[in-house]
């Protein structure tokens, strides 16, 4: 695994890429860390935090840029994920994109996991 992932608002991405960091939400600020997700989690924290959510964008972001910052802990559901204590410059993030919606369910097919471009 050389990808860690983010999702956020279009305007959240927005923000970030101004600032030249990704800025907390307000469930970071809460928690004091920013949320992460690897491939296999992406679907499961899309569909319960961010199913409202009109314009969803995915970040994937370099493993290796956020290693001194990045922790591995266990969630509610006992799940572990991956927690950025500490900023995430953008220039860690390797792509990000909107993710597709097909019938009102979002749809994170193997291809918006390996195209590497800003879009």
């Amino acid at each position: 695994m050389d990808k860690i992932y983010r999702l956020c608002r279009l305007d959240e991405w927005q923000a970030a890429e101004a600032q030249g960091h990704l800025l907390p939400n307000a469930d970071d600020q809460r928690d004091g860390f920013l949320h992460l997700s690897t491939a296999e989690q992406v679907a499961i924290t899309a569909r319960k935090y961010y199913a409202q959510v009109p314009d969803l964008f995915l970040l994937g972001i370099s493993m290796t840029a956020v290693e001194p910052i990045l922790r591995w802990e266990a969630s509610t559901s006992g799940e572990v994920y991956p927690h950025a204590y500490g900023e995430v410059p953008v220039s860690a993030v390797l792509f990000a994109k909107p993710v597709p919606r097909y019938q009102g369910q979002y749809q994170f097919t193997k291809e918006i996991f390996t195209k590497e471009i800003f879009e």
